[in-house]
């Protein structure tokens, strides 16, 4: 057999299992966490569910893809305050409530290299229970805004 006809059957054999996105699917990466958008959009997102994770957050990070993204779960709701010390890239803060519609959006938010702990805080009105974060812009282009509900299961 021709290496180019062996090629071409092995790729048609391991295309179903590829990972590779059909019409209906949802593309599973492992570890992290698939959230729907309003409108179909995926963002795959690494969960911050422990005081470590969601003390480091995104900290030290260089770029953050436009379908990634962290989010980060609470035991109980309230009005979480997030700050950008050591967090390199502009991000979205996504404040959403236990029915995991979005509460409050803070766009854009700046880098802050202040070696203090005098970086600005941000902080919703609303209680909230979750909490998404987004490379910066991506909440304006994905058309998010207070109601958007997303849809997404926390382990």
């Amino acid at each position: 057999m021709q290496p180019f006809r062996l090629l071409a059957l092995l790729y048609l054999f391991f295309l179903p299992f590829s990972g590779s996105t059909q019409a209906g699917t949802d593309p599973v990466i492992p570890g992290l966490i698939p959230i729907t958008i309003p409108g179909g959009i995926i963002i795959h997102a690494e969960l911050a569910d422990t005081p470590q994770k969601r003390a480091e957050g995104l900290m030290y990070r260089e770029h953050l893809g436009a379908d990634r993204g962290m989010l980060f779960t609470f035991l109980q709701a309230q009005p979480w305050t997030f700050w950008m010390k050591n967090t390199k890239i502009p991000l979205d803060i996504i404040w959403m409530n236990e029915k995991k519609q979005v509460v409050y959006i803070e766009q854009n938010v700046p880098i802050c290299t202040r070696t203090d702990d005098s970086c600005p805080q941000y902080r919703p009105n609303d209680e909230s229970l979750y909490v998404l974060e987004l490379a910066g812009g991506r909440a304006e282009s994905l058309k998010l805004q207070r109601g958007s509900k997303l849809q997404f299961k926390v382990p």
